[in-house]
């Protein structure tokens, strides 16, 4: 799957990028059928949980989100990957019942 990653307010290391990529990967055993993923990565100053993910994932006929916020990019990261599980699953067995 491609996927664009922005950061902002920050400079995102190749560890981070290839931690998302990996866990975005992993939603394609799901679902085969998204063509490609949008990874925004912001710092916010307010509280513990200052990072947050935004994933947008593109699918024939619809257009999957999920934002988190966590301590860590990792952490928020896999928070909105598990949400977009749920969601690509859902979608799924919406298609299937169709």
């Amino acid at each position: 799957m491609k996927v664009q990653m922005q950061s902002v307010h920050f400079t995102a290391d190749q560890k981070l990028l290839d931690f998302i990529q990996k866990r975005l990967d992993k939603l394609e055993t799901f679902y085969d059928r998204v063509t490609e993923g949008e990874v925004i990565m912001r710092l916010n100053n307010e509280g513990i949980a200052n990072k947050t993910v935004e994933i947008k994932l593109y699918v024939p006929g619809t257009t999957l989100f999920s934002q988190e916020d966590a301590g860590t990019f990792e952490a928020a990261a896999d928070a909105a990957a598990e949400q977009l599980k749920k969601q690509l699953i859902r979608h799924k067995e919406k298609q299937v019942a169709h």
